[in-house]
């Protein structure tokens, strides 16, 4: 009998179930996908990667994605453990997408928005010139069209194999909102876990509204090297979403589940179409 009962445990496919990260409860994925991959024990917001987050807020079959075909450059012959190239190689099998950011066109609740989400299973996210890029044709695409432009941060800063290149992208996405507020346009800009680096310096914490998710990790520095530089105690909740939102950097903290009702209500307040 004892031996039945380890057959059948041993005989239940993989992948069905798995641990939140917070509160360590065993959750159900067809659960924990219903619920937008929010834990339903404690809140904890498991992160997605850019088709699912476009899947999350979009109207269905209404994204077009645009600049599909742009490709990262070895220009610095960068080699860390391995080849910047054989590493982006690896990046897009493990990721399934070519790029750290996904952006194109599509509705919301009907109304037509520009979108750029990054995507932390490449590289985590990390911007590079393609992101870079992606993230201002987005911001000239609703400068052109008259429509609000919204991206969604989850990434760990500039990418350190494009060198410098990487962070001239943070002036570039900044000038790209710059010229969008000059023509009216507004610009969302949605926090996620992780938010840090290069990312939060630059057009990330450049929304007309910021939003947030729950206990997101925000901030140019890791908390880590901040503590060890100042070589001080830092306050409880250091650069979680709550820690930024008491001390105005961010607008709101919305939970995933009200994400996409919050962001039309802006819209239609903000920059009402027809």
């Amino acid at each position: 009998m004892g031996w039945e009962r380890f057959r059948k445990k041993r005989d239940v496919p993989e992948g069905l179930w798995l641990k939140c990260k917070k509160c360590n409860e065993t959750l159900f994925k067809k659960d924990l996908e219903a619920a937008l991959s929010v834990c339903v024990h404690c809140g904890y917001h498991f992160t997605l990667n850019a088709r699912e987050r476009i899947a999350t807020l979009l109207d269905p079959d209404s994204f077009t994605e645009m600049w599909a075909d742009l490709r990262a450059i070895d220009r610095l012959g960068f080699v860390d453990k391995e080849p910047y190239p054989t590493k982006m190689v690896k990046a897009e099998e493990k990721s399934g997408s070519t790029e750290a950011a996904m952006a194109g066109a599509g509705l919301i609740d009907g109304l037509r928005v520009s979108v750029c989400v990054l995507d932390f299973s490449y590289m985590g996210g990390s911007m590079g010139t393609v992101v870079g890029e992606k993230v201002t044709c987005a911001l000239e695409l609703a400068a052109e069209e008259g429509i609000p432009c919204i991206t969604v941060a989850c990434s760990g800063g500039a990418r350190m194999h494009e060198g410098a290149l990487s962070l001239m992208q943070m002036a570039k996405t900044s000038g790209a909102i710059q010229r969008l507020h000059e023509r009216g346009g507004l610009f969302i800009s949605l926090l996620t876990n992780p938010t840090t680096g290069g990312v939060t310096a630059s057009f990330a914490a450049l929304g007309d509204v910021i939003y947030a998710e729950p206990e997101a990790l925000i901030g140019f520095a890791g908390p880590r090297v901040i503590q060890e530089t100042l070589r001080t105690e830092l306050p409880e909740g250091f650069q979680r979403s709550e820690f930024l939102l008491e001390r105005g950097f961010i607008d709101r903290i919305v939970a995933r589940k009200d994400l996409r009702a919050t962001i039309v209500q802006t819209i239609r307040l903000l920059a009402p179409q027809g």
